[in-house]
């Protein structure tokens, strides 16, 4: 494997971050420095350490997980979705606790939802030994940057329109844990 197919690889696994990053940006309405590098720093470290587990654990752990890992990404998101859904509707719109900012706990459950897929990417690593510890930063990275991006991206759309950004913020939740189980059930992964 070269380093131009682990940069797509990291591309592609980035791209659950950046849509949750945007998501929760949203939400949270307000540039935020410290709690955006928080974020990244969070995803990233959970999209690099996946692979790492995976590939430790080698096949047979890996293949049990890649039987259930679509469920239960799909089940956090669409539970974190429909309470942000739910609760936009409260008329407290701006409680950080239900978004990644503000509250640790929603942030190690997203970092969990976003990454867990990238669990069973490990097992490509297992033949090609020490590589692993490379694509493990590459893929940190990737999703670190595209996590930030995607927090700028949430903020400066949320400041633009006037919205109910909580419940957009929970359709897309919901629909990326949609899209990680419908991909799987269609490929029969």
């Amino acid at each position: 494997m070269s380093y131009f197919e682990i940069c797509l690889l990291s591309v592609g696994l980035a791209m659950d971050c950046f849509a949750v990053s945007i998501a929760g940006s949203v939400a949270h309405g307000r540039y935020d420095w410290p709690k955006m590098f928080r974020m990244a720093c969070m995803f990233g470290l959970f999209q690099g350490a996946m692979p790492l587990v995976g590939w430790l654990a080698g096949v047979g752990f890996a293949e049990q997980i890649a039987k259930i890992d679509h469920w239960l990404a799909f089940g956090i998101l669409s539970f974190l979705g429909g309470k942000m859904a739910f609760e936009s509707f409260r008329g407290d719109a701006h409680d950080d606790t239900r978004t990644p900012f503000g509250s640790l706990k929603m942030l190690l459950l997203m970092a969990v939802a976003t990454s867990i897929d990238a669990l069973a990417t490990g097992l490509i690593f297992v033949p090609l030994g020490n590589l692993v510890y490379t694509a493990v930063g590459i893929i940190a990275l990737g999703s670190f940057l595209f996590t930030l991006a995607g927090c700028v991206v949430g903020i400066t759309f949320g400041k633009r329109f006037k919205l109910n950004v909580e419940l957009i913020g929970g359709i897309i939740l919901f629909g990326i844990g949609l899209k990680i189980l419908i991909e799987h059930l269609v490929n029969g992964y």
